[in-house]
């Protein structure tokens, strides 16, 4: 078995490094913090990476969060998404994934790191639990916060529950940020599966004044017909 260790970690990583690989980090991240740089190595590979070292601890975990290579970060939270997902893992630990991912947020700067992670990290965690952080998330000056409010509803949207993903979508209905508008237009089309009634609802209150990529999303899977009301509602605002 390979040594659980950042370091360790790290080394396999650079095995796969490609100079091809670096630009492409730039089309995926949209932190723009000035500060991440790329490793040069396929998503696939990091993946594969991960999957060897998830019983890597939580401690180690948090020295991969530390890194400005986006890979690295990438790698640390698929293995607490592995973690998270995985029938072995404690209550106890699954608490542990849940406050790390939250206190760490600031590591997470984009939108592939919440959709990599918050459905089972954050999501799977309070499906019997009280949902008030996400909320908290939802008003939030982070755009990945933000995201990461609507995104872990998924979890919830499986159990056919899916009043918070409409109560938080309303939150942000009109958000600045359009990886924002994107995650709100996709959820609200998942879980209006479960619900047409009440992603109707939702269109009818809404669908003159939220951004034009987030009702492209939600009305995505609509019928011809009612997605042509829609579009005739936002004519007339």
């Amino acid at each position: 078995m390979l040594p659980m260790t950042a370091a360790e970690f790290i080394e396999t990583l650079a095995l796969f490094k490609n100079e091809k690989e670096i630009d492409k980090v730039e089309k995926f991240f949209k932190g723009n913090d000035g500060i991440t740089k790329s490793f040069g190595v396929k998503f696939g590979d990091v993946f594969t990476t991960a999957k060897e070292f998830s019983a890597m601890s939580l401690e180690e975990i948090n020295q991969l969060l530390d890194s400005d290579f986006y890979e690295v970060r990438m790698g640390a939270v698929s293995i607490m998404d592995f973690q998270a997902r995985s029938k072995k893992t404690s209550e106890d630990q699954k608490k542990q994934l849940y406050d790390l991912y939250l206190n760490r947020h600031d590591r997470l700067n984009n939108w592939d790191f919440v959709d990599r992670a918050a459905r089972y990290i954050i999501g799977e965690y309070l499906i019997d639990k009280p949902r008030d952080v996400l909320y908290q998330l939802a008003q939030s000056d982070s755009p990945w916060k933000r995201r990461t409010a609507i995104v872990s509803t998924h979890a919830f949207i499986r159990e056919n529950d899916v009043h918070d993903t409409f109560a938080i979508a309303e939150i942000l209905v009109n958000d600045p940020n359009e990886l924002v508008n994107k995650a709100v237009g996709s959820w609200v089309r998942e879980a209006g599966k479960k619900d047409q009634n009440k992603l109707e609802s939702f269109l009818t209150t809404y669908a003159k004044t939220m951004p034009a990529v987030t009702f492209s999303y939600a009305t995505e899977k609509l019928d011809p017909e009612s997605k042509l009301h829609y579009k005739e509602l936002r004519k007339a605002r």
